[in-house]
């Protein structure tokens, strides 16, 4: 290594510069091993040779001569060149070259022109100004949330690659898309925001009522309720002990019961038993495979088989998640059009029954042309439910018995609704009478097909 001291091979070139031969041995038996003479006058005899250990260099800072160049050190750059003169150019040239420097479509020398020219023209620094705040409006803000569709694209593209071993069933898929949702929601919340005040909103009877709970109420509500799927499937069941009332066999029921067990507030510690039911429910399925799908689900007083309480948990969890955001003042965007037109067309089946279940309960009547009602399998009047937008179709929607056939050519009456509008009827965020709905035909079962829409809710 350089500047060592210790001679031999390894050395650089140059380092020995100047020392001659090296023979270590030979200090002229005198023990001075100087290299010099001996004090006789003479000079160093034959074998003699430099010391072994060279003397200190002298620095070249000493001798009062040029300092060499490091190799280290860059060379000084050169000036930047100038900035070239701009291009002088007639007033109404300049006022035609504006619109391409909104753009900045313009050439070097011509923007630098055009610059100059409206530091001294106010008609032009003005039309300037508009021009910009046109190309403004142009461009499209990006928001700063990532796209809803960007979980399921990536889940796509990772399956098509790499099919699942034991797939999630279609049914299924917007049950766990949602829990997902709500959870990514959920995660950075606060304690502020997980006693924010939500108002829970639900239609009986002909008339809207309402509870007020909080963002972790909520999401008790939902684990209640859930539950009942995972009871169906043997899985635990969140609603334990005392809890198990005779009233605790309704969705509201295990809520209140829920909530009254509780000796505090729901807070965000609901969560994450609610994350853990809802993956074990979606496991449960996966493993269980579509032949699980005609499982029945108790809800009460009715039952539907597992594939809908699918549909109708995920309907619910995408309903109280824009409850939610509402709440926190956050925007929620509906789900996935193929996951949105699974949950229209379960409100739109269920529909026949919830009107002959208003009309056992003297809310709904026969039409007044038909004085009894129609057998089972044949054909009678019918409403066109048609839904637009994302989601949407048509369903004909039989009035006279939830056994008779819907026909076409009994077609009475018409009704036109936005996809996410007819969700909001179904939850009981939307009155009847507030829908806004494209009407055709007989009113009286417009008006009863629009109020069992909005008695599909529940809290």
């Amino acid at each position: 290594m350089r500047g060592c001291g210790v001679s031999g091979a390894g050395h650089e070139d140059g380092d020995w510069e100047g020392y001659g031969p090296q023979n270590p041995g030979n200090d002229n038996g005198n023990g001075n091993g100087n290299g010099q003479d001996n004090g006789d006058g003479k000079a160093p005899g034959p074998g003699e040779g430099p010391p072994r250990i060279p003397m200190p260099r002298s620095s070249v800072e000493d001798t009062g001569g040029p300092l060499p160049e490091s190799p280290d050190v860059l060379p000084v750059a050169s000036a930047p060149p100038a900035p070239p003169a701009p291009l002088v150019l007639e007033h109404d040239v300049l006022r035609s070259l504006l619109g391409a420097w909104a753009l900045a479509a313009c050439a070097p020398e011509e923007t630098l022109a055009v610059e100059e020219h409206l530091g001294e023209c106010g008609s032009c620094a003005d039309e300037a100004r508009r021009l910009r705040e046109a190309v403004e409006l142009l461009q499209r803000p990006e928001p700063l949330d990532l796209d809803p569709t960007l979980r399921t694209r990536v889940l796509e593209g990772c399956l098509e690659r790499r099919p699942p071993r034991i797939p999630v069933p279609e049914w299924a898929t917007p049950y766990d898309a949602e829990t997902a949702r709500l959870d990514a929601l959920l995660q950075d919340f606060g304690d502020a925001e997980w006693h924010a005040p939500v108002r829970l909103r639900w239609f009986e009877g002909d008339e809207q009522t309402s509870r007020r709970t909080t963002v972790a109420g909520v999401i008790a509500h939902l684990l209640s309720v859930d539950g009942m799927v995972a009871v169906a499937l043997g899985l635990d069941d969140p609603v334990t002990g005392e809890q198990r009332t005779p009233q605790a066999t309704t969705p509201a029921g295990r809520t209140e019961a829920y909530w009254r067990a509780s000796y505090f507030p729901p807070t965000r510690s609901v969560r994450i038993p609610w994350r853990e039911q809802s993956h074990n429910i979606v496991r449960t399925v996966s493993f269980a495979g579509d032949g699980s799908g005609r499982l029945p689900v108790p809800y009460g007083d009715f039952e539907l088989p597992l594939h809908d309480a699918m549909l109708d948990r995920a309907f619910e969890c995408w309903v109280h998640a824009g409850d939610i955001a509402e709440a926190v003042d956050y925007p929620y965007d509906p789900p996935a059009p193929r996951h949105l037109y699974g949950m229209i067309d379960l409100a739109a089946r269920m529909l026949p029954e919830a009107l002959a279940a208003r009309r056992r309960a003297g809310l709904a009547a026969p039409s007044r042309t038909t004085r009894h009602l129609v057998p089972a399998g044949e054909p009678g009047r019918s409403l066109r439910l048609e839904i637009e937008g994302s989601g949407g179709g048509e369903w004909l929607i039989p009035l006279d018995s939830p056994a008779a056939l819907p026909s076409a050519a009994h077609e009475v009456a018409h009704v036109a609704l936005d996809g996410v509008e007819f969700c909001q009827l179904a939850a009981g965020h939307v009155s009847p009478e507030e829908a806004a709905a494209g009407q055709d035909g007989d009113r009286e079962a417009i008006r009863d097909v629009l109020f069992a829409a909005a008695s599909l809710s529940r809290m």
